[in-house]
């Protein structure tokens, strides 16, 4: 008890004028040590001129120490300011000091007094030495204090460089937490064996389970900001399996006023193991593209939706609108801005399939661009509701492109996916039909229209991430439906960016598709989020094989048979050239299955595979449409590439 009371009692910051009162006892002290010094050790020094002497320093002392400040400074987090801080005291003392010896000596005026010029040297050196020695003396004590009498984390900092030393300075001055650092690690071999503060430097090879099992190693950070994704990645997944917990400091444009303190350091998320760096579009004509424009927002409560509407509202917009039929959601979206001190934006509740209302939100807003967002993305529940996605994602995109035509709209940007792409569901063909429509649109308006097409995105609603995260949450196991299934992915800023890059670069038209880097094995995803959750696979959560759902795919792509690409001034953005349409015969088409009645599920699922070629039913009850398109075509001799145009194909 008597310990812990000290331990807490040293957690309270000393007194600035207590750190005054021990400066001044120092060089009092140090005064009287420079005389010993002086004189070989020995008392053989005009004692009664000494006496007068220590009142005059004194004097001097506590005035210096008023002007630098230097007793105002935290000792336990001591630094090299600090440090400066006494050295300028120590100067300015021996300055006084000399300059009042020099006129004492000049004047015939003045009392008899000096002090000897060898002595305030002397005295300078000593008291310098002794009062930052006092500092680092408590610095070190009282650290060593915290890990005797406080829970303590043994940790290796990965990195030996200024991004690893800022790391331990962080973690050395925190207060809440005590962090004990054995080692840091880098990959430089003209590093290894150096010390930084007393702490050697060793080699990632050198981490293995005896190395953390004879340390008692808890955490390792990653503190390197240059480390490559691929090299990430290997080295999150050799660590994990050491049974450590896994942390990263952020970049350093995330630092608090540049300043890293040990709270910002976390656990890694999934979208750090991406395989490939974060995508930045960094374009200045983004901000003349958006200034004075009326900005629609589509789904604006979505995951994409709303980031487009965090990003829009930090250009010079007019007016942006959010449009949702989400009611909590978006109420949700609407206060974030608020808070933030947007307050140009209008959120409406409506629903895309309603012409009416958003023939009446064009009139009396008028706007002069549009990023459509709504969608119905759920792929198995879309197959089950073929009606419901050709509503809101065929019909409410016609709806949306056809009202933006009239009303004179500059661009309209629509929110795609990878999954229109040879697709293999209802959802994936929906969305497909949508690109078609706007692309046959396109010939007859003035309005832009463009499309974006993308993966998988991180975190996003309904996403595997989220569902894994719940997963592991309730213990397990993690569902998935095939071990060798594979996604690309991007984060949720990241193809918001896109989209707006795109509304900015397109002419009319096109269909942009992103480099996303390598797809990613869902397996593989599904073990390191298990790992970074600081379990293991499978003792503490398995993972379960459930099977392709209907109308999932394997393996995702970004262009369809037939397609091709040319490139932008992005290097991480392509234009596909999709083949030429019969605009009238497409359009008739799709306003068909649009009025088509609800309880005509086959129907539809038909009528779109004659729409579409490319569109292959997966592992669903429609593979069996597939199997008479093929053989009607090959008893008419029709080329499998070209759409079937016969309703006997129902029977």
């Amino acid at each position: 008890m008597i310990r812990n009371y000290f331990f807490n009692l040293s957690q309270k910051y000393a007194s600035k004028w207590l750190v005054l009162f021990i400066d001044l006892a120092i060089v009092l002290a140090t005064l009287f040590s420079a005389y010993l010094v002086r004189f070989n050790f020995t008392l053989n020094f005009d004692t009664k001129q000494f006496l007068v002497q220590l009142p005059f320093l004194a004097l001097v002392a506590t005035v210096s120490f008023l002007i630098v400040g230097s007793y105002k400074s935290v000792i336990r987090h001591t630094g090299f300011t600090d440090v400066v801080n006494v050295f300028k005291s120590v100067v300015l003392i021996a300055a006084i000091c000399s300059a009042g010896v020099f006129v004492n000596r000049t004047s015939s005026f003045a009392p008899s007094f000096t002090i000897p010029f060898s002595i305030i040297v002397i005295h300078s050196l000593l008291s310098f030495v002794a009062m930052a020695g006092s500092r680092l003396l408590f610095k070190i004590g009282y650290n060593r204090l915290k890990c005797k009498f406080k829970t303590s984390k043994n940790i290796l900092i990965y990195g030996a460089g200024d991004s690893g030393i800022i790391t331990y300075n962080a973690l050395l001055n925190g207060t809440n937490k005590n962090f004990n650092v054995i080692n840091f690690i880098d990959d430089d071999v003209k590093k290894r064996g150096k010390l930084i503060n007393g702490i050697s430097i060793v080699s990632g090879n050198d981490l293995n389970e005896k190395f953390i099992s004879n340390n008692s190693i808890d955490e390792i950070i990653v503190a390197s900001q240059t480390i490559e994704p691929k090299r990430l990645i290997n080295l999150v997944d050799s660590l994990t399996d050491l049974e450590v917990i896994v942390k990263k400091v952020p970049p350093i444009e995330k630092w608090i006023d540049g300043e890293l303190s040990a709270n910002q350091i976390k656990q890694f998320q999934i979208e750090d193991l991406l395989g490939r760096p974060q995508i930045q579009i960094d374009n200045p004509n983004l901000i003349n593209e958006f200034k004075g424009e009326t900005v629609i927002v589509t789904g604006a409560a979505g995951s994409i939706g709303s980031e487009l509407v965090n990003q829009i509202s930090n250009f010079d917009v007019k007016h942006l609108i959010l449009v949702d039929q989400a009611e909590s959601a978006l109420y949700d979206v609407q206060q974030d801005l608020k808070r933030n001190g947007k307050h140009n934006f209008t959120a409406i509740v409506a629903d895309i399939r309603d012409g009416l209302r958003i023939d009446s939100i064009f009139q009396y807003h008028n706007p002069t661009m549009v990023f459509h967002a709504a969608a119905y993305k759920h792929v198995p529940l879309m197959e089950k509701s073929p009606y419901e996605a050709i509503k809101i994602n065929v019909n409410g995109t016609k709806l949306l492109a056809d009202t933006a035509s009239r009303y004179n709209v500059k661009k309209f940007v629509f929110v795609s996916t990878d999954k229109a792409v040879n697709p293999t569901s209802v959802m994936g063909a929906t969305k497909r039909m949508a690109e078609m429509y706007i692309s046959c649109l396109q010939k007859e308006s003035k309005t832009k229209y463009i499309t974006t097409r993308f993966g998988n995105v991180l975190g996003s609603n309904g996403s595997v991430i989220p569902l894994f995260k719940k997963q592991i949450e309730r213990g397990g196991p993690l569902t998935l439906t095939d071990k060798e299934i594979t996604r690309y992915f991007m984060t949720i800023p990241e193809a918001s960016q896109l989209v707006l890059e795109a509304g900015t670069m397109g002419k009319g038209g096109e269909i942009f598709i992103f480099d996303m880097g390598e797809s990613v094995k869902i397996y593989d995803l599904a073990k390191n989020m298990i790992k970074l959750s600081g379990l293991r696979y499978p003792e503490d959560i398995d993972i379960k094989i459930t099977g392709l759902r209907p109308g999932e795919k394997l393996y995702e792509e970004l262009l369809a048979n037939g397609e091709n690409t040319l490139s932008t001034y992005h290097k991480k953005i392509m234009i596909s050239k999709t083949r030429e349409l019969d605009s009238k015969r497409v359009k008739a088409k799709i306003e068909e299955l649009c009025i088509t009645n609800r309880f005509q599920n086959n129907n539809i699922v038909l009528k779109m595979k004659q729409l579409i070629p490319e569109y292959k039913s997966n592992n669903s009850d429609y593979e069996r449409f597939d199997k008479r398109v093929q053989i009607y075509k090959k008893a008419k001799g029709i080329s499998q590439d070209k759409p079937a145009q016969d309703k006997t194909l129902l029977n």
